[in-house]
């Protein structure tokens, strides 16, 4: 099979980005996308894995989550195309450049999961900050328009899974403390 171009190959770009900034805003969003592509396949497998009393809200929950993280990393991947250099897709590749861990192999508590899944929404907010900081200093506003929009779509996952993982609220008085 021939190569047109090598994956990091600068092809240009129509919308005006300098090489310097198109290259080093790659860097940033291929990390990214990689680190996307692991939390997907993270929430596919706990939809798939999911048992419990809370099996159809966490089944369905999951389902939303790599649904719009798969929306994500395609955004995320399509700008790089704009910005002229192919997006990694390799595994090999994506797994090297992914800063958040994927889960061993297994099926765990659901509560240790749910963990799991936030620290790496944690993780990729926590990131995600930094390249909107540099597209910003960079002047690269479209893909800090995108990355904002990505960010807060992160959070407010965090924030549904801080929920699951709450105590309960429900009051039950202790035996004897209700009149009768």
């Amino acid at each position: 099979m021939e190569k047109l171009r090598e994956q990091k190959e600068y092809e240009g770009n129509p919308i005006g980005l300098s090489k310097d900034t198109a290259t080093k805003m790659a860097k940033e969003l291929d990390r990214h996308l990689s680190s996307f592509i692991t939390l997907y396949q993270q929430y596919h497998k706990h939809h798939w894995l999911v048992e419990g009393p809370q099996f159809r809200d966490l089944h369905l929950f999951f389902e939303a989550n790599y649904t719009e993280v798969h929306e994500q990393y395609d955004k995320i991947a399509e700008r790089l195309t704009v910005m002229g250099v192919a997006p990694t897709c390799h595994p090999e590749n994506v797994y090297k450049l992914s800063y958040v861990e994927h889960e061993p192999e297994g099926v765990f508590r659901i509560r240790e999961s749910l963990q799991n899944d936030m620290e790496a929404e944690k993780k990729i907010a926590i990131e995600l900050r930094k390249t909107i900081g540099r597209a910003f200093e960079l002047g690269d506003y479209g893909t800090k328009a995108l990355l904002e929009g990505i960010l807060y779509k992160t959070e407010d996952r965090a924030h549904h899974i801080e929920h699951f993982l709450g105590e309960d609220t429900i009051f039950a008085p202790e035996p004897g403390l209700i009149e009768t």
